[in-house]
């Protein structure tokens, strides 16, 4: 693909998750809520502890902290946060002494999320390829099934580099396609947020 639309793109996502913050229902193809948080390998335990309603917005594709530990007193950004059921978990995960803040293109989960979590995480809006936060302030920066997502994947990569501190850490979960796109899939805008 030469051109790509990244302002189409990015507006393709938005709609998309504007109505996914509205309710997950049928709008995947792969468990979500609860259900899906287990199946994926979530602890159940940690999962006790997130009001059902939130849970319910939960729609990742795998779980990031299987990857590795997140500690207490950890700083954590989670890139593409949503309504913010990774955020909780690793709230819980790093206790009173940790940071975790949140990034999101989509207002309405920008919302959601600041909702969802109150006082206990710091949620910015914005798009991976420009992060609003400072060189080296994270241990540990988590993404769910979003940096498919993004347009410009190089520069996402280097920005989430940018704000890891010296030993920092990427945990993420994603989807990926292996073998060439068609041109006609490649600039597809739909195809891009689905």
């Amino acid at each position: 693909m030469n051109h790509v639309d990244v302002n189409g793109i990015r507006e393709a996502v938005r709609k998309r998750y504007a109505d996914v913050a509205g309710s997950t229902a049928g709008r995947f193809q792969y468990l979500t809520g609860r259900a899906g948080a287990l199946a994926l390998g979530y602890e159940k335990p940690l999962l006790d502890e997130i009001d059902d309603d939130i849970l319910s917005a939960f729609c990742g594709v795998g779980s990031p902290f299987a990857l590795g530990p997140v500690r207490p007193g950890d700083a954590v950004l989670d890139v593409g946060c949503g309504a913010g059921v990774d955020l909780l978990i690793a709230a819980l995960l790093v206790g009173r002494n940790g940071r975790v803040c949140g990034l999101d293109l989509t207002p309405e989960m920008v919302e959601k999320a600041r909702t969802n979590l109150g006082p206990r995480a710091e949620i910015a809006l914005g798009t991976a390829e420009a992060i609003p936060f400072e060189d080296g302030s994270f241990d540990v920066v988590i993404s769910n099934g979003v940096l498919n997502l993004s347009p410009l994947k190089e520069q996402t990569y280097r920005e989430i580099y940018r704000v890891l501190r010296p030993g920092g850490r990427l945990q993420l979960a994603d989807i990926v396609v292996r073998g060439d796109i068609a041109p006609e899939v490649a600039g597809n805008l739909d195809a891009w947020s689905d």
